[in-house]
This record gives structure tokens, sequence and C-alpha cells, in this order.
């Protein structure tokens, strides 16, 4: 029996994948168009993970320079700042889990567990008024991962009733370092590693 869900955020809750693909290329502008569809494809692949991360990646991976703490900061700052102009439009959010969600806060215990930068998460949440439907709203810089357990341990979940909803590998990882069941949804190329495949929330009985 499912009692508490941990749900990501991008591409579960909000459709943002196409605005942060735009943001990635806008504070990189002034590189080679190749190199940036490098890191747009990296992005799409580790949907879970940080913009920093991200940031570190274009950097030491891509265009093989060293990158300091603050220089991360000032672009990863520049993002938030495209991010919080874009996503607070209603018309992002998915429709499906949002009416599932609005349906069922009372029932189960929802927290948000995202690789989007916190504090941006928060207000964002609070700009769509969704705020109210979850326990805690948690993002990077902490690992996913970390976020999960820290949820787990603080509210003594038992693991047994609580699952993880999310769109990535790095949602289904962060799940099966901690023990949980994972439940995919809106990206098939993860039907083969979910415990259960959300193909809409409307078929769905916890």
């Amino acid at each position: 029996m499912v009692k508490n869900i941990l749900w990501d955020f991008d591409g579960v809750i909000l459709n943002s994948m196409q605005v942060r693909d735009y943001g990635f290329r806008k504070i990189f502008e002034g590189h080679e168009t190749e190199q940036i569809e490098q890191l747009i494809h990296y992005h799409r692949t580790n949907g879970g993970w940080s913009r920093y991360v991200k940031i570190r990646y274009f950097y030491e991976e891509i265009l093989k320079k060293n990158i300091s703490e603050k220089e991360v900061l000032v672009l990863a700052s520049a993002f938030s700042d495209i991010m919080r102009n874009e996503l607070i439009k209603l018309e992002h959010l998915i429709l499906d889990s949002l009416n599932f969600i609005k349906d069922n806060y009372k029932k189960f215990n929802f927290h948000i567990v995202s690789g989007s930068d916190e504090k941006e998460l928060q207000f964002l949440c609070e700009k769509l008024e969704i705020d109210s439907f979850f326990i805690t709203i948690t993002g990077s810089p902490t690992p996913k991962n970390s976020l999960v357990k820290s949820v787990i341990k603080s509210f003594g979940y038992d693991k047994d009733t609580t699952i993880l909803i999310g769109d990535s590998i790095n949602d289904y990882e962060a799940a099966k370092k901690n023990s949980l069941r994972f439940y995919g949804y809106n990206n098939f190329s993860l039907l083969e590693l979910s415990d259960f495949y959300i193909n809409s929330f409307k078929e769905v009985k916890f």
C-alpha cells in the first residue's frame, strides 16, 4: 500500500524541457553550436541532474577548461532568471499529473525531490499555486539521492509504503539507491527499468 509519494518536478509536474534547453543555449550563446548541442544532449539524457553539474560538464568535458565555483554560480543565476520568467506560465503544467495531485494530496504524503535549483523550485511552485499540495519541496545543489534519503529519514517513512515518480534514469537511480519502488512516467525508455510505468494517472490505483 502506497502512503508516501516523492515526485520529480521537471517532466512530471512541469513540462519544462524545451524551456531549459533554451536557457542553456542562452547562457552559452557565445560558444559554438556543436558544443552547445553536446550539452543539450547531456542535459536531456540526465534530466534529474542539477544545472550546476551540467554547467561544470560543459566547461570541463566539452570545452576542456577549468571553471571556478564563482563562475558556476554566475551562470546558474543567469539560467535561473530565465527560468523564473518563463516557467511561471500555467501552460507548462502537466494536467495529467497535476489533477491527480490536486485530487489526492490529502490522501498521500507528497514531497518534491528535484534536480532543479531549490530556491527557484520553491518560487515556481508558489507562483503556480501548487506549493500547498506538498509537505516539502527540495532541490539542488543537494543531489537527488541525498534529498530522497533525507525525506525518508526526517519523516520516518517506511520504504515499503514509499515510492518515487520520475521521468529520468537519475530518478530511477535515486529510488534504487534508497531501496524504493520506482514509477516511471513520461519517458518510454524507462519502461523496462520501472517497477511500474504510468501511462496516465487516470489509470493508476495506488
